[in-house]
């Protein structure tokens, strides 16, 4: 069943009517690209009881692979892996509302971690819409997974460039003419992968754009000791507070490092700002160390 949204009004006073298509990913070639990619790639989605790995667990887990060629479009994709796991507590209110799971749902079930870690090891490279999330949890639920180059298809693609508005995982999916059932991470998961198949005005995919720009080496600068009065200028600057190190960061560029250190030498360091270290703190992110 497709359903239809009103999005407007022309100026004859016409409703305009966006139809939107059930999201559906069956296993097997997609029709993109030519042959079968020699490339794998893995979409991945957690549920959890929370939003602090140190106190939450891992409910819900689903993974699939796909596989992609040498300009970025995903040519098969494979079937849909999906664990659920028993917390060991009831779920709160919030979760069973937002997850759609109920404690009977989870009562005695386990995520398989051997099955799992081999598939994400498997893999080029770990996807998910929010890696900085996402990657956390995958980490401390399966430890032999640890230490995979991740890619972040929320963070690493300019959906905006790309004529989306926001972006929200099923937001977007929105505007690209489909619906997915729920937040459940398998549904998530599918979202990504299609998401990832877009192709701008220049027919170039979003899976392209991310791969390139997750590729590339960047810095995570830390303004250590800065002083509370420079935190306007900090954020101005496109720093955010890290609350967990008590500290203003940002992941930059590598043609980005050397004036982004000039700037917190004149602004942030100087004999007048009152900082509490001589500089910032510099440290080179790699795929396999982003989004820690």
């Amino acid at each position: 069943m497709n359903l239809q949204v009103d999005v407007g009004r022309s100026a004859a006073g016409k409703g305009l009517v966006r139809v939107l298509h059930p999201l559906n990913l069956p296993d097997g070639p997609t029709g993109d690209g030519v042959g079968r990619g020699p490339h794998v790639g893995i979409a991945v989605d957690v549920e959890t009881t929370g939003l602090d790995p140190s106190t939450g667990k891992v409910i819900e887990l689903a993974l699939r692979r796909f596989r992609y060629d040498a300009d970025g479009f995903v040519t098969d994709i494979d079937r849909a892996y999906e664990w659920r796991e028993d917390p060991g507590e009831p779920l709160s209110e919030e979760i069973g509302i937002l997850t759609g799971l109920t404690d009977a749902d989870l009562a005695g079930r386990e995520i398989d971690e051997g099955a799992a870690t081999r598939l994400l090891r498997s893999a080029s490279f770990v996807v998910a819409h929010n890696s900085g999330f996402d990657r956390t949890w995958v980490e401390q639920r399966l430890p032999d997974a640890a230490g995979l180059a991740w890619c972040c298809s929320m963070r690493q693609v300019d959906w905006r460039a790309r004529e989306f508005d926001g972006r929200v995982l099923g937001y977007l999916l929105l505007q690209h003419g489909y619906y997915h059932c729920g937040h459940r991470a398998s549904a998530d998961v599918d979202a990504l992968i299609q998401m990832l198949r877009h192709r701008d005005a220049n027919g170039r995919t979003a899976l392209a754009e991310m791969i390139e720009r997750g590729s590339q080496p960047t810095w995570l600068v830390r303004a250590t000791g800065a002083h509370f009065d420079v935190k306007d200028m900090l954020r101005a600057r496109g720093f955010r507070w890290d609350g967990e190190r008590k500290v203003w960061a940002k992941e930059v560029a590598d043609e980005e490092l050397v004036p982004t250190q000039f700037w917190l030498a004149g602004h942030v360091y100087s004999a007048t700002a009152r900082a509490k270290a001589l500089g910032p703190e510099v440290i080179g992110i790699t795929p396999q160390t982003r989004f820690r």
